[in-house]
């Protein structure tokens, strides 16, 4: 009974169902933090994500992260804790969702130059990217061993010059010829492919 009576009595202060917690782990004092704090986590998230759904989402992941944290952390102010808590959370977030937007927005850049020689390869109106990707993929799979091998590690696995001969045992020399080439026999194979679709 005094358990629950501690619980429900909003007088008690944060500190005490902290540290109640830590003692316990019995995740009955954080959700009583939880809830006090809800409004005040949703608001930190609203403004940082601006998308009621991902809040929630979010919401919940920190609820959950306040578990793990509050075990190893000495916790003072708890409400100006959580706000940082809340805010890194939703900061790391938006950092995660840009890397990999911008990893699909580079792999697209690099298809491009990969097929890319002096002149640019027009697409067909309308075409989307993922039949693009596709083409471009069975263009590598034409293409001859050399060519294909350093194509991939150095467009798709972003490896350099030095790194693609030293993986693959070829001369920086073979590697750049068979780049050149590749490149070559590839915007070749598309050209072809795009006059026959």
């Amino acid at each position: 009974m005094a358990f629950i009576k501690l619980l429900r009595d909003k007088n008690t202060a944060d500190t005490e169902l902290v540290s109640r917690f830590r003692l316990s782990h019995n995740s009955d004092y954080v959700g009583e933090l939880f809830q006090r704090y809800t409004h005040l986590v949703f608001g930190v998230c609203m403004k940082y994500l601006k998308n009621e759904e991902s809040s929630k989402d979010a919401v919940m992941e920190i609820f959950e992260k306040l578990l793990v944290d509050l075990k190893k952390h000495d916790v003072d102010n708890f409400k100006s804790w959580l706000y940082s808590v809340a805010k890194n959370h939703c900061l790391m977030k938006l950092r995660k969702d840009k890397s990999q937007a911008n990893h699909t927005d580079e792999y697209g850049k690099e298809s491009l130059a990969i097929m890319e020689n002096e002149e640019p390869l027009h697409l067909e109106n309308g075409e989307e990217q993922g039949t693009l990707d596709k083409k471009l993929y069975e263009g590598i799979e034409h293409l001859k061993e050399e060519q294909k091998v350093c194509v991939e590690l150095f467009y798709m696995q972003n490896k350099s010059y030095e790194e693609t001969a030293e993986i693959t045992g070829y001369t920086m020399k073979q590697v750049k010829s068979y780049l050149q080439n590749g490149k070559r026999n590839l915007k070749i194979y598309l050209t072809e492919k795009g006059r026959n679709s």
